[in-house]
C-alpha cells in the first residue's frame, strides 16, 4: 500500500487530501472545520480528518507533498520588491514577518502538524503543476489539453500543456505580474467586494451592466494578443508592491475612487463588472483556441481560480474548438492539495490511470459524513423536535415541502470538496416560484439581492430546460448555459435597466433564470448523487418539473456547513422552513425558542461586515511578534527559565558592582526564586508571562519595524535601483507591442530529485 497526503496552506483555502494506491480517499478544506471562511492556516483539522478516514497514522504515510515551491515563491516576492523599491515598504513590512515566521519553514510546520511522527522526505510540486495534475488526473479523459489560470503561484499565473495516460507536460506559461486572476481581483476590489472571495459576486453583477469599459481596458490596462497571452500595465495597479489592488491612475481612468464596501451599487460598478467579465471571457476563449492549436486534442481540462468563472467556461464549451470540457470542482488552491498528491502517484511513481466510467472525482463528495446515530444523539442533546422517516417516505415528503414553496436545508452523506454545494450540504427551493430568489437572498442567505441561484436538474432532462447537448454532464456546477427558448417568456425585458431587471419574470423557472437568461447548471445523476437524485425524481413526479434551486448550505461570510451542529445553527439563525439531516426532518415552528430573533441578530451581524483588501501574498500577515493568550506549559516553563537566568546574571553583576546590603541581596534572590518556582510549576508564570508580553509588545513591534525598514531602504532599495540602472528589470514590466506572443516557453525535465527541494 502507498499512502500519500497532499497539503495546500498559508494563502487561502487551505486543504488536505489523502490518496491511497491511486484512489482519492478523502479531501477537505480547513474552513469547513474551523468555520473561518477561506481559512489560510495550516490545515490541521483537514489533515486529521483525511488520516482518520484513510485509517492511517502519520508514520504510515509514504509521501507528504506540498502544493507549491516556497523558496521559489519567496524569490519572486523579493524580486518584486527590488523592482519597485523604494516604493512598497508597507507591503514588505506586512508580508516578510509571516514568511520568516512560517512560510519559509514548511517542513517544520508540517512536521509539527503530524506530531513529529512522519520521518520520510517531503515532496514539493510547483503550483501550476499541482493545478494541472488536479485538472487532468481525475478527469474522464485518457488524453487532453490542459489550461490553468489563476492569480499567481511561484512565478506562473497561467500555464498550458497536455496530459496523456499517467503523465502531464506543461509547455508554456504567463508570468507574474501579468495575471488574469489578479486583473479580475483588482476590479473585484474596485467594485467594493472582497478579494479572493467576492469574484463570483462580480460575475453575478455583470449581466446588470453594459460593457462600456472594454475599450479602456484593452487600450490602457492590458496588451492582449490573439493567442490569449497579455501584458498588464502596472502603473494602474498596486498588487505587486502595495496593500491595495489599484492605483490612483486606475481611479482616474474609471471616474473616481473605489466603491466602499456595503455602499449602494451604482451603474458604474455594474458596467465595470460587465466589462471585465467580457474581457475575461475573451482571454479564456483565445487561450483555449491557442492550446487547441498547439496540442490538437479534442478534450480540455481546466483548473486554477479563474476556472471557477463558469460563464467563461460555458463559452469555451459552446464556442471553443474542444469537443469536451472537464473542470476540477475544487479549482482554486484547495484543489492543489489533491493535484499534488495525484502528481506523486502518477507522475513520480509512474502508476497508470485505469479506465473508469465517468471521472475519478467521485462526485467530489470527499468530505466527512455523519451516521444516523450521531445525528440522533446531537438532536436529542439539543432538545430538538424531529421526525424520523423511512427511506420510502422521505423523498416524497420533502418534495411536497418544496412544492409548497418551503425552503429546505438538506444534509446528506459526505461533504463536498470545493466551493459548490452539490446536493449534500444544500439549501433547496422551488425554482418555479417568482418570489423564491429574493426570499433566499434576503431572508436565508443574508446577501446581496442581485445574486443569482443555480438549478439542479435531472441530467436526462437538462436539454429540455437549458441550451445544452442532450445528456450534457455538468455535475459540479461549473458551466453556465442559456435557458432554452421554449421555457422563456416573450417580451419580458421591455424597458428594465440596472437592478430593476430583478423584478422581471423571464421564464417558467424564474428563480434560477439570471437577468441575461443564463443559469449556472448542475446536472444530477443517480450514480453520483443518489439521495439528491431520488429527491429530484420525487419532485418531478409531484410537479412535473425536474429541477430545484440548489444553493450552498451557509449564510453570508460563513463556510458551507459540515456537521449536524453547523447545520442546526444555520437552520435556527435563518428563516429556513425545514431541515433534513439523513432521515430526520425538523420544522422551524416545532423547535424550542423559534428562530425569528436569531435570524434578525444574524442579519444585523453580517449586514455591516466590512471588506478586507489584501494584495498578493498578504493573506496571512502573522508577524514575528505574536502574543499567545493561551501559552503552553512548555512556553511558560521556558519563560520561567529565561527569567531565572536573566535575574541571576543581572543580579550577580549589580550586587557585585554596587556592594549592596544584605537586605537588597535577599530581595533580589526572592525575585529570582519566583521564576524558579514557575519553571517547576509553569501555570504560576501565566500572569507574569501575559503581563510582560503585552507590556513589551509595542517596543518589540517598533524594533522589528525598524529593522525591516533598514533592510528595505539600506539594502533592497540600492540594489533594486542599481539593477534597474544597468537595464535589468526583474518584473519585465516594459511592453513589447511587436512581440507575437507573451507566452513563455517552459521546459519539463526528468530530474525527479527537484521535487524533493523547496526551490
Amino acid at each position: 500500500m502507498t499512502a500519500i497526503l497532499g497539503i495546500s496552506a498559508f494563502y487561502h483555502d487551505s486543504a488536505a487530501a489523502a490518496v491511497v494506491d491511486g484512489r482519492i480517499v478523502a479531501a477537505a478544506q480547513e474552513e469547513r472545520f474551523t468555520r473561518v471562511k477561506h481559512d489560510h492556516r495550516f490545515p490541521q483539522h483537514a489533515i486529521d480528518y483525511c488520516l482518520e478516514t484513510a485509517g492511517l497514522s502519520p508514520e504510515r504515510l509514504d509521501y507528504v507533498v506540498f502544493y507549491d515551491k516556497p523558496l521559489l515563491k519567496f524569490e519572486r516576492l523579493l524580486e518584486t520588491y527590488l523592482a519597485f523599491a523604494p516604493v512598497g515598504f508597507r507591503s514588505f513590512r506586512s508580508v516578510i514577518p509571516s514568511w520568516l515566521h512560517q512560510k519559509l519553514h514548511v517542513p517544520r510546520e508540517i512536521g509539527k502538524g503530524l506530531g513529529g511522527r512522519y520521518r520520510r522526505r517531503y515532496v514539493f510540486v510547483e503550483h501550476h503543476q499541482s493545478h494541472a495534475a488536479s485538472a487532468f488526473f481525475p478527469s474522464p479523459f485518457d488524453e487532453a489539453a490542459i489550461l490553468t489560470l489563476d492569480g499567481v503561484g511561484e512565478w506562473a499565473t497561467a500555464s498550458f500543456g497536455a496530459g496523456r495516460g499517467n503523465r502531464i507536460a506543461l509547455e508554456g506559461e504567463l508570468r507574474f505580474p501579468h495575471s488574469l486572476g489578479l486583473l479580475y481581483s483588482a476590479f473585484t476590489y474596485f467594485c467594493g467586494f472582497e478579494v479572493n472571495s467576492g469574484e463570483y459576486k462580480l460575475m453575478g453583477l455583470a449581466p446588470y451592466g453594459e460593457p462600456k469599459y472594454v475599450g479602456p481596458i484593452l487600450e490602457k490596462l492590458i496588451d492582449l494578443k490573439p493567442d490569449g497571452s497579455f501584458r498588464v500595465d502596472q502603473s494602474y495597479f498596486r498588487y505587486g508592491q502595495g496593500l491595495r489592488m489599484t492605483s490612483p491612475k486606475f481611479d482616474r481612468l474609471f471616474g473616481g475612487p473605489p466603491r466602499r464596501p456595503e455602499a449602494p451599487l451604482t451603474e458604474r460598478e455594474m458596467d465595470l463588472a460587465a466589462s471585465i467579465q467580457k474581457v475575461t471571457e475573451a482571454i479564456m476563449l483565445r487561450a483555449a483556441r491557442h492550446v487547441h492549436r498547439r496540442t490538437g486534442l479534442a478534450n480540455l481540462c481546466l483548473a486554477g481560480g479563474v476556472a471557477l468563472n463558469c460563464v467563461g467556461n460555458g463559452r469555451i464549451l459552446r464556442e471553443g474548438p474542444f469537443e469536451n470540457l472537464w473542470i476540477q470542482p475544487a479549482a482554486g488552491d484547495a484543489g492543489g492539495a489533491l493535484g499534488a498528491a495525484l502528481f506523486v502517484w502518477h507522475q513520480l511513481l509512474g502508476h497508470p490511470r485505469p479506465p473508469v466510467d465517468g471521472d475519478r472525482q467521485q462526485g467530489s463528495l470527499l468530505g466527512p459524513e455523519f451516521s444516523e446515530d450521531r445525528i440522533r444523539s446531537f438532536l436529542d442533546a439539543r432538545g430538538a423536535a424531529y421526525r424520523q422517516l423511512a427511506d420510502c417516505d422521505l423523498y416524497d415528503y420533502v418534495a411536497g415541502l418544496l412544492a409548497d414553496e418551503k425552503v429546505v436545508g438538506w444534509m446528506q452523506g459526505r461533504l463536498e470538496f470545493g466551493p459548490r454545494a452539490l446536493g449534500s450540504r444544500s439549501i433547496l427551493g422551488d425554482a418555479r416560484s417568482p418570489a423564491m430568489q429574493s426570499v433566499l437572498n434576503l431572508k436565508i442567505k443574508f446577501r446581496e439581492s442581485f445574486r443569482p441561484f443555480a438549478p439542479a436538474v435531472l441530467r436526462e432532462r437538462a436539454s429540455e430546460y437549458f441550451d445544452v447537448r442532450n445528456g450534457e454532464d455538468s455535475p459540479y456546477m461549473l458551466l453556465v448555459a442559456p435557458v432554452a427558448p421554449s421555457k422563456r417568456l416573450a417580451g419580458a425585458d421591455a424597458g428594465a435597466t440596472g437592478l430593476d431587471k430583478l423584478r422581471v419574470i423571464r421564464s417558467q423557472v424564474p428563480a434560477v433564470t439570471h437577468v441575461d437568461y443564463s443559469a449556472r447548471l448542475q446536472t444530477v445523476d443517480e450514480s453520483r448523487h443518489g439521495p439528491f437524485y431520488r429527491l429530484l425524481k420525487a419532485f418531478e413526479s409531484k410537479t412535473g418539473c425536474p429541477l430545484v434551486i440548489n444553493t450552498s448550505f451557509n449564510v453570508r461570510d460563513e463556510p458551507i456547513v459540515c456537521s449536524p451542529d453547523d447545520a442546526y445553527r444555520c437552520f435556527m439563525a435563518t428563516h429556513m422552513d425545514a431541515l433534513v439531516m439523513g432521515r430526520f426532518v425538523l420544522h422551524k415552528d416545532d423547535q424550542p425558542g423559534g428562530g425569528e430573533r436569531r435570524a434578525m441578530r444574524h442579519l444585523e451581524r453580517y449586514g455591516s461586515r466590512k471588506t478586507t483588501v489584501l494584495a498578493a501574498d498578504t493573506a496571512s500577515p502573522l508577524g514575528l511578534i505574536r502574543i499567545d493568550p493561551n501559552p503552553s506549559r512548555r512556553q511558560l516553563a521556558l519563560f520561567g527559565l529565561a527569567w531565572l537566568v536573566l535575574f541571576g546574571v543581572i543580579g550577580a553583576i549589580v550586587l557585585r558592582a554596587t556592594g549592596a546590603t544584605r537586605a537588597a541581596s535577599v530581595l533580589w534572590t526572592l525575585a529570582a526564586v519566583v521564576p524558579a518556582v514557575g519553571w517547576v510549576r509553569p501555570p504560576v508564570m501565566r500572569i507574569a508571562y501575559l503581563a510582560l508580553s503585552y507590556a513589551s509588545y509595542p517596543v518589540a513591534l517598533g524594533i522589528s519595524h525598524g529593522v525591516l525598514a533598514m533592510i528595505y531602504y539600506l539594502v533592497l532599495t540600492p540594489v533594486g535601483l542599481i539593477m534597474r540602472l544597468v537595464g535589468y528589470d526583474p518584473m519585465n514590466r516594459r511592453f513589447d507591442p511587436e512581440a507575437d506572443t507573451y507566452w513563455s516557453p517552459r521546459q519539463e525535465t526528468e530530474d525527479v530529485d527537484r521535487y524533493f527541494r523547496q526551490f
